[in-house]
């Protein structure tokens, strides 16, 4: 793992004092005492909130058994047979080759949470929670993929211990390797490294490009790209994205830097659609190769919370450079929630991150800072449908000095 950066201390509002810390170490120990609890339980003015924490803490300690409903019904793909239509134990018994009484103990832990629900005659359905995960590819992908995150966690004070062996999730993404890493592979031999390293670049770009398309939408859904002529993707994967503009907008010229294993997946990608014409694929790392000039726009999709601060400052200036003035970055990722909001996907992000042992989740104002540092001006937040998904940033190369790293606007 490498060495991992320190996120910025939250800004805390008005003053703190002794006498807040007295009363905040007042109400613990209030909070933590057993009188207080036979109180509330007792009262029926207050049990209804002891009965919700408590089933909050009780959801915190199975949610790894929840985790693991979903996987299973996801990996014997259940939730794709009741979308077809509602099927009985015996059916799914079936479909699945797991007997009914070990199975059936599966059906009602999904039908618990929501995934299933109960129809006629006994037969299962797809419940509310289980309906956008039989619809949507991505989402299954992702929930296939979180086997390899599993692994690392069943240890996670082990995780925070710092830097060490790469776990299973960072073995998983080809570009969070370092130095020593990569050339101890590059010291075997010549073709079963070739081999396996075109399997990983695979395997991560397929992953990517299938969870890519609710960041797409809400790109899509929240920015107008009708002012611009030429667009480049870096770190764009495969060119889902690129692809999905080029026929969203279809007087755009595409372009998508990526490591060449990946550049190669890209420009197969655009041929298949028949976007020759429209797109090119540049090889290269964005870290060490020049960008390709002649975009109005550069996007960095999904890229800056996979890496460390001083790659992201790298691949910021290395954009603001390629861009002409006038040009404009977009940058759109899952970011951690500002003081004071209400944390969304925060607690996840972390701890993916952390296993994946390159990046961090940031805020917004923490990646503004960041651009302005790089040259960029005009820093604004477009509001999106799903911010938990991912949000989105902009700002714009000018002439003359960039605004401060705290001056932003925020259009929600």
């Amino acid at each position: 793992m490498k060495t991992l950066d320190l996120a910025s201390l939250p800004q805390t509002h008005g003053r703190t004092s002794p006498w807040a810390d007295r009363l905040g170490a007042l109400m613990d120990r209030w909070m933590t005492s057993d009188a207080l609890y036979r109180w509330s339980v007792s009262n029926p003015l207050t049990r209804w909130v002891t009965r919700r924490r408590a089933r909050q803490v009780f959801d915190l300690m199975a949610g790894f058994v929840y985790s693991q409903v979903l996987l299973a019904c996801v990996r014997l793909r259940i939730l794709e047979a009741v979308a077809e239509r509602p099927r009985s134990l015996d059916e799914l018994a079936q479909w699945t080759h797991l007997p009914p009484a070990g199975l059936q103990r599966l059906l009602q832990s999904a039908l618990a949470l929501g995934l299933l629900n109960l129809r006629s005659q006994g037969r299962y359905g797809l419940g509310p929670l289980g309906a956008p995960v039989a619809g949507h590819a991505g989402i299954r992908a992702m929930i296939e993929h979180h086997a390899v995150l599993y692994q690392d966690m069943q240890d996670p004070v082990a995780m925070l211990q710092g830097p060490g062996q790469a776990g299973a999730m960072a073995q998983y993404w080809p570009y969070t390797l370092d130095e020593d890493a990569q050339a101890a592979q590059a010291a075997q031999a010549a073709q079963a490294q070739a081999q396996a390293q075109a399997e990983k670049y695979a395997r991560y770009s397929n992953l990517m490009s299938a969870s890519q398309p609710f960041v797409v939408d809400e790109i899509l859904a929240s920015y107008r790209f009708d002012d611009h002529q030429v667009v480049l993707d870096v770190g764009g994967g495969q060119g889902t994205f690129m692809s999905r503009l080029a026929l969203h907008a279809k007087h755009l010229q595409v372009k998508l830097f990526d490591l060449p294993e990946v550049a190669a997946l890209a420009r197969a990608n655009f041929a298949r659609q028949g976007l020759e014409s429209r797109s090119e694929a540049h090889p290269g790392s964005f870290l060490k190769d020049t960008l390709p000039q002649g975009a109005d726009l550069v996007t960095l999709i999904r890229v800056a919370h996979d890496h460390p601060d001083a790659d992201v400052r790298t691949v910021l200036a290395a954009i603001y450079e390629a861009l002409p003035p006038g040009g404009t970055l977009l940058l759109s990722e899952p970011m951690a929630q500002e003081q004071g909001e209400t944390p969304q996907g925060d607690a996840y992000f972390h701890f993916y991150l952390l296993a994946m042992g390159a990046g961090r989740l940031r805020t917004p104002r923490e990646l503004m800072a960041m651009m302005a540092e790089a040259g960029f001006s005009h820093l604004e937040i477009v509001p999106n449908p799903m911010p938990l998904q991912t949000q989105i940033l902009i700002g714009r190369k000018c002439q003359g000095l960039p605004l401060k790293p705290d001056s932003f606007v925020n259009n929600n």
